[in-house]
């Protein structure tokens, strides 16, 4: 594929990635308080270096940072203030940065000429899954340095398995595993790339998860209730098995066009949703005895929306958190009907790999969420 005057696509991509960094830095460098604190710190580096603490927020003054543990302090804090979780700003920057990544994605892969199939979708799968479970071992990590217990991870190390930034290490780890076992492909050593694809990242998500209930098993810190992932990959499982029978026997054109895998991304997008419900509103009911918030900004205005508009006896008795769920279903069935013949048809890559996209971004954090309830953290 060229552009009209010529000019490579993969090129042009690696120039407007390479001219974006460089005036980032150039303006941060050259306005370090407005660029990079009131900016670059403020939305995306300041909420890492606070959750990477445990604190409540971080506060930027002077070229140092300081790191404060209780909302009055952070409130009467005189600087640039930073919370751990997401804004506005930051969640639609991170949507932009997604986008373009996935354009330099669809270029590399075209260069490569992978062709995409469900075969290497469903390959994908457990790197979606160790994306939520490594955000889990910085959780695990917070929770000792709340218990004076140390960090597992040093600072700034973790901060490369916490937002942001933990999306681009996996996007780093997927790629070059996916390259590689192209390559390997290429040049006869194994016959299909996808079962090797799958299972390196089968690994590195066993050995994760591995980890993470050795902590459970010889820490008291770190707890176990099976019956929260139990709860939710059940329920997932079956909503996205009556989604699957239902739109077969009804509405067989919402899932013409992504067959058995508009089934999966209804599953992954239930993790999120009843994940977030049971961290949310149920872990008093599981004897989990942590409280948990949001710090996604749809789930936080769900959750205030609903508690606005439900009778207090009502939100007493299912919480608030649950018409999350139904959300998170009803857009993934959406997506899915979106996504017809015609779009495979005429980009089947691109289409692939919105789908990856669609599926990522709500299996990762529902992952995520599951684990932190699952081990009490």
């Amino acid at each position: 594929m060229e552009l009209p005057d010529g000019i490579d696509p993969a090129r042009a991509w690696l120039a407007a990635f390479l001219a974006g960094l460089a005036l980032v830095v150039a303006a941060a460098v050259a306005f370090p308080r407005r660029v990079y604190d009131g900016f670059l710190w403020r939305y995306f580096w300041g909420p890492v270096d606070a959750d990477a603490h445990g604190a409540t927020c971080a506060v930027r003054a002077g070229g140092t940072t300081e790191r404060l543990y209780n909302q009055g302090a952070c409130s009467a804090a005189d600087g640039v203030v930073a919370a751990p979780g997401y804004t506005t700003v930051s969640t639609a920057s991170y949507a932009v940065v997604l986008v373009f990544m996935l354009v330099g994605v669809l270029l590399l892969l075209r260069t490569l000429n992978v062709r995409l199939t469900p075969k290497f979708y469903v390959a994908l799968l457990p790197y979606m899954l160790l994306g939520g479970a490594l955000r889990v071992v910085e959780d695990t990590n917070v929770a000792f340095i709340r218990a004076d217990l140390g960090m597992l991870i040093p600072y700034p190390s973790v901060a490369l398995i916490i937002s942001p930034f933990i999306y681009f290490v996996m996007f780093a780890f997927t790629l070059a595993v996916l390259v590689s076992v192209v390559v390997l492909s290429r040049r006869g050593v194994f016959d299909e790339y996808e079962p090797y694809l799958a299972g390196i990242g089968a690994v590195a998500l066993a050995g994760t998860i591995g980890w993470l209930l050795y902590i459970s098993a010889t820490s008291d810190i770190v707890g176990f209730f099976p019956a929260v992932a139990i709860i939710t990959l059940g329920g997932a499982t079956l909503i996205a098995a009556v989604f699957w029978w239902a739109s077969g026997r009804y509405a067989p054109v919402i899932n013409e066009g992504t067959g058995y895998l508009g089934a999966l991304i209804v599953w992954g997008h239930s993790v999120d949703g009843i994940a977030n419900v049971l961290s949310l509103d149920w872990t008093d009911e599981l004897g989990i005895g942590v409280t948990y918030g949001s710090k996604h900004v749809v789930n936080e205005a769900t959750v205030r929306i609903t508690d606005g508009l439900q009778p207090a006896w009502l939100s007493e008795a299912i919480g608030t958190a649950w018409p999350f769920l139904f959300i998170k279903v009803a857009a993934a069935i959406f997506v899915v009907w979106v996504f017809n013949d015609e779009i495979f048809d005429e980009s089947p890559r691109y289409a692939y790999l919105l789908l990856i996209a669609i599926l990522a971004v709500g299996l990762g954090p529902g992952t995520r969420d599951m684990i932190r309830a699952t081990l009490a953290i």
